[in-house]
């Protein structure tokens, strides 16, 4: 089993910066993604990241603004979020899979078996 507790949510204003964190604990993972929804939408990717840290993949609207990182002596899965916008505002959630990175597939919400509980982050323009 794995267990993911994220933290770091809260309420900025639009041009700021968050860092939300998943503290990891149980079996070690291959890939480690952040996701996040808003009402009324689907749970849409954000970042991955594989256990070494060596790959990683974002979503387009994501580049150049989330950095996703992790700090293997914390067992931490990390996302700095820069330059935020009313739009990222949703519920982010930290989620783990088995199968490794390069075997493709880290955009798919399915292919996560386990997930955290969510932190809210509210971007007020």
């Amino acid at each position: 089993q794995v267990q993911l507790v994220e933290s770091g949510g809260g309420l900025v204003q639009a041009g700021g910066s968050l860092r939300l964190s998943c503290a990891v604990s149980g079996r070690t993972s291959s890939t480690y993604g952040w996701f996040r929804q808003a009402p009324g939408q689907e749970r849409e990717f954000v970042a991955a990241i594989s256990w070494s840290g060596d790959s990683r993949d974002y979503a387009d609207s994501m580049k150049g603004r989330f950095s996703i990182s992790r700090a293997n002596a914390e067992n931490t899965v990390n996302l700095q979020m820069n330059s935020l916008k009313p739009e990222d505002t949703a519920v982010y959630y930290c989620a783990a899979r088995a199968r490794p990175f390069y075997t493709g597939g880290v955009g798919r919400t399915y292919e996560y078996n386990y997930w955290g509980q969510g932190t809210q982050v509210t971007v007020s323009s």
